[in-house]
């Protein structure tokens, strides 16, 4: 099953499921219950930390839930914060950050890229937690839009629709989609 966040972010072939961390799990997990598929699919837009450029497209299969807290070590936490789902699908072994907030301060994500970390997207993590909680194999597939620095919201917003087209071409492209 291929899915995709929802609202501003949808695409014709893919099942919106919520933004951020806490509408995808919960809808995600709604939709496991009730009709489980044999794999999951995320594609959507992130943000990079540096290394990728924008429309480059990133495959993953790792997720992490990593807060600039963590980064300025004045936060900590006790849970397991970096997933991987162990499947064929993803090539890449980039690792995806996923929060509730866009993060618009460059100089510390350039942080994140020494942890192996290079793109965020909100809803990442939630989903590879529900696929590993469900034993579903899922990869994600994401096409870079913006940097994160001051201004993430508005080049987000100027290079949505193309980062959209030049997705879905990619999958074309790899007969995931047709």
């Amino acid at each position: 099953m291929i899915i995709c966040a929802g609202r501003n972010e949808t695409f014709p072939f893919a099942h919106p499921i919520g933004v951020g961390l806490i509408e995808s799990a919960i809808n995600l997990t709604r939709m496991c219950l009730f009709d489980k598929p044999d794999y999951l699919l995320f594609v959507g837009s992130a943000g990079s930390y540096g290394n990728h450029r924008i429309l480059d497209i990133v495959e993953s299969k790792r997720a992490s839930n990593i807060e600039l807290g963590f980064l300025t070590q004045s936060a900590y936490t006790p849970l397991d914060n970096v997933l991987e789902s162990e499947n064929k699908f993803a090539r890449n072994d980039t690792i995806v950050n996923s929060s509730n907030y866009i993060s618009t301060n460059e100089k510390l994500c350039k942080e994140f890229l020494d942890y192996g970390v290079g793109i965020e997207n909100m809803e990442f993590f939630s989903i590879l937690s529900v696929a590993k909680e469900f034993e579903i194999p899922v990869a994600g597939i994401f096409v870079i839009t913006n940097y994160t620095n001051e201004s993430a919201h508005e080049d987000f917003i100027k290079n949505h629709k193309e980062a959209v087209d030049k997705l879905t071409k990619y999958l074309i492209e790899k007969n995931i989609i047709k």
